[in-house]
């Protein structure tokens, strides 16, 4: 088979990045390649792509493709993401293609494959910035109707498919996202010493409202005097994101001082260093379509404490504190909880590290070839005749 894969949104895990959707594609195509050298791998790039950046993939049953004209996208978005695009994967016939991020050029008419890993835009839409019309009410809809196979990276996301795009359940393929075994930190920084801290609760992720940050501060100031929390501080560490200005404002309003504090973007390494020293991580968010920072944390033996919505509840089992993201109180009722109970915290050290280790990369690339041979044999079977 020739398989293509749309690798433009792949990021550089040596510098750092280590979330989204090119973590996804990364780690996927690194173990699609490991294992299997008998398919031919199509690997599209955009063309500003460094080419050492790409040299990692380049083995005997690979071939690198970049889009030409990539620094024209943003003045013809159509004509370069779908008529343009579509023109350089036919010229490479492909048996299957897979988008990893969704979206499909919409001239495309091959098997093809997409992952779908978040639908939050579509299920709390308010909490996030004006989208672009053609993104989500054209091209990411027509993508996964017309996908032959869609990927859900959970059972939620899955559901969520169903119910949003009406597809039929034998089309979609629950696959996990792995988890990097040995994340860990290589840097010599002492976070406690840079960020002078002491013993903190800790959130990493963007600032936005999805991350329900606002409920976090007010559930966290709720319990701030009570004589297990005093020598406790919240951290906030990540980017700032859309309204992250109302975060800011939550952490004026609860007036706990610096106990609440955000240190903005933090590199990897400082990140992996402020997780493992945390007495709690807790990630109270109002939608995941998988929930990456929740293995990040219980692999690295940090007490978690999470939402119960979406696929977190699936993804953390029972080796976390599970709450209502809607109700600050119990938020900060559970961090009070988690604190106190020396017997609960060991107990979700130990659960959390053994859920971890349940997701794989190798495993999520098998399942994934199996799909991509499916959606194959299927396009080389020859039409039924019509009865005359």
């Amino acid at each position: 088979m020739r398989i293509g894969i749309d690798c433009r949104t792949i990021l550089n895990p040596g510098r750092g990045e280590q979330a989204g959707i090119g973590h996804y594609t990364y780690y996927l195509v690194k173990n699609l390649l490991r294992f299997d050298r008998k398919n031919e791998y199509v690997l599209f790039f955009d063309s500003r792509m460094e080419r050492e950046r790409t040299q990692e993939f380049e083995q005997v049953n690979t071939k690198i493709v970049y889009f030409p004209f990539s620094q024209y996208r943003r003045f013809l978005p159509l004509t370069y993401s779908h008529i343009l695009i579509t023109g350089v994967l036919l010229k490479e016939r492909l048996d299957v293609f897979h988008a990893p991020a969704t979206s499909m050029p919409l001239t495309y008419r091959g098997a093809s494959v997409v992952t779908v890993h978040d639908l939050a835009i579509y299920k709390h839409r308010q909490l996030f910035p004006p989208a672009q019309f053609l993104s989500t009410k054209l091209v990411v809809p027509r993508s996964i109707r017309r996908a032959k196979k869609i990927i859900a990276v959970s059972e939620a996301t899955k559901k969520d498919v169903r119910s949003l795009f009406r597809v039929p359940e034998k089309r979609i393929r629950v696959i996990y996202e792995g988890f990097v075994r040995g994340f860990s930190s290589r840097s010599g920084v002492d976070v406690r010493e840079k960020y002078a801290l002491d013993k903190y609760v800790l959130f990493v992720g963007t600032i936005e409202p999805r991350k329900n940050l606002v409920n976090l501060i007010k559930g966290f100031a709720s319990v701030a005097n009570l004589p297990s929390m005093k020598k406790i501080d919240l951290v906030l560490a990540g980017a700032p994101g859309w309204k992250y200005g109302d975060v800011l404002k939550a952490i004026k309003d609860v007036r706990i001082g610096k106990r609440a504090r955000y240190l903005g973007y933090v590199p990897h390494d400082e990140k992996v260093h402020l997780i493992e020293n945390a007495s709690v991580f807790v990630f109270p968010s109002l939608y995941e379509g998988f929930g990456l920072p929740v293995l990040e944390a219980m692999s690295l033996g940090t007490p978690v404490v999470t939402s119960r919505v979406s696929s977190l509840p699936e993804i953390a089992g029972t080796a976390a504190v599970f709450v209502n993201p809607h109700k600050f109180k119990e938020i900060g009722q559970a961090i009070a909880k988690v604190v106190a109970n020396v017997n609960l915290r060991k107990k979700l050290v130990a659960s959390g590290k053994a859920r971890s280790g349940m997701f794989t990369w190798e495993a999520t690339a098998r399942e994934t070839l199996q799909v991509y041979r499916e959606v194959g044999q299927a396009a080389k079977k020859p039409a039924l005749k019509r009865s005359a």
